[in-house]
């Protein structure tokens, strides 16, 4: 099928593209970018006044399945996906039962081809059940397809383990991405320990418990030179860490999401609402602005949701009986757009750095750009349409968003995957 977008600003800055320009699809490749184009038959659409970049990418989400569908399940969490503008998704392995052999990996991508809406990237587990003791069956999932090693959700605690995971890792060319907590320094935190957690008299989550981890993780990459991602980073601190080992040459890269950008510990109030206590949980407003800038400067080099679903009932118990977590995929563009790109802190070919260009390469899978012969992956953006947060409207099944009520501009209408629309003028494509 021959497909034509037209009149569209197309951005890459892969290829130095930021202009309005057509683009012909045929069999799932782009086949042309230029002004102009024509297609003798085939669809086309008028994109006059939206945005076309490489695909988006987030490379953290819990889909939940198998084993906790009634939070999500990769049908749900990958329509979500498609309307939050992603053409794939990372999803973690702390599933029931954990994904930390082959068969793990080959049920989700199995499942995903059957019901998803966007592309899964499976991350398999470091350890046998996340428990930080046996190595999982790393080779073995890399010969079925995972793309990333992390125990997500826990720390490995154990120094020499956690080097036993970055030389295997290191052999199979693989990042380890890293939860970073300190479970002797953490224990029952609930919040970040300081003034608000004092006020709310509740169980503080220090700083450090998340940087110390942070430090000797960026020390086992120097001796094993296994690639290092620093997943969801909240600190400054922890941010100055990872700009050091950067400029010490070692391969860290880092990701951000975007509550931590733009919520902080002063949001959760006396109304204890559930849906931000997230781990690792909202920092100081100080933490956050550092985070800002390091998004600006390019230190952090990856923006991701950590979409975390829960059911209303888990999220409606006391804030320390709640499980942690938010959801973020159907959100996370638009708080972008709105913060950052339209005060001009951010540049639209930043912004594609961040969530479609860097994601790709922390994970070495295949790159997509907007020129002949890539695969035809694409997000389409309405750069100025207004919109309200309302969960109500979420594809996810889940609703725990910090956002709810906050007025974005800026959104997804299309999505094409392999040349093939699952998301159209705002709907998903059944």
């Amino acid at each position: 099928m021959a497909l034509l977008l037209k009149n569209a600003r197309v951005i890459d800055p892969q290829v130095g593209l930021d202009e309005v320009a057509d683009i012909i699809v045929r069999d799932g490749k782009i086949a042309e970018v230029g002004a102009g184009l024509s297609i003798e038959k085939g669809v086309e659409r008028d994109l006059t006044g939206k945005i076309v970049t490489p695909g988006l990418v987030d490379m953290h989400v819990h889909l939940r399945e198998p084993g906790q569908e009634q939070k999500e399940d990769i049908a749900s969490g990958t329509r979500a996906a498609a309307k939050g503008g992603f053409t794939a998704v990372c999803c973690m392995p702390n599933t029931t039962p954990v994904i930390d052999n082959a068969l793990g990996v080959e049920y989700v991508q199995a499942r995903a081809a059957a019901v998803g809406k966007c592309r899964v990237h499976v991350s398999g587990a470091c350890s046998q059940g996340l428990a930080g003791e046996t190595l999982s069956e790393m080779g073995d999932m890399v010969a079925h397809g995972a793309v990333a090693f992390t125990d997500d959700g826990r720390g490995i605690q154990d120094a020499g383990m956690m080097r036993r995971v970055m030389d295997y890792a290191s052999m199979f060319g693989k990042a380890v991405m890293v939860h970073c907590q300190d479970d002797a320094l953490v224990g029952e935190g609930q919040v970040n320990e300081g003034v608000v957690s004092t006020r709310l008299g509740m169980l503080g989550w220090p700083a450090e418990g998340e940087e110390v981890e942070i430090a000797r993780d960026i020390m086992l990459c120097r001796l094993t030179g296994c690639p290092l991602h620093i997943q969801h980073i909240t600190t400054k601190r922890g941010l100055d860490l990872v700009r050091a080992a950067k400029a010490e040459g070692l391969p860290v890269t880092c990701e951000v999401t975007p509550h931590h950008l733009f919520l902080t510990e002063d949001d959760i109030d006396s109304t204890y609402n559930t849906s931000l206590k997230v781990n690792p949980p909202l920092r100081t407003a100080d933490d956050a602005a550092a985070l800002i800038e390091g998004v600006k400067d390019g230190s952090v080099d990856c923006i991701v949701t950590d979409h975390a679903p829960h059911t209303a009932y888990e999220k409606a118990r006391e804030f320390e009986l709640a499980p942690f977590g938010m959801v973020g995929l159907e959100t996370s563009l638009g708080l972008m757009i709105t913060n950052l790109v339209k005060t001009g802190a951010l540049t639209w070919s930043q912004l594609v750095e961040l969530m479609a260009v860097n994601p790709r390469r922390v994970l070495r899978v295949e790159e997509v750009s907007i020129k002949p012969g890539s695969t035809a992956d694409l997000t389409v953006i309405d750069p100025d349409v207004e919109w309200t947060v309302d969960p109500a409207e979420f594809a996810s099944k889940a609703k725990n968003s910090g956002f709810a009520g906050a007025q974005l501009v800026g959104r997804a209408t299309d999505v094409y995957v392999s040349g093939y629309a699952t998301l159209e003028d705002g709907a998903i494509v059944e």
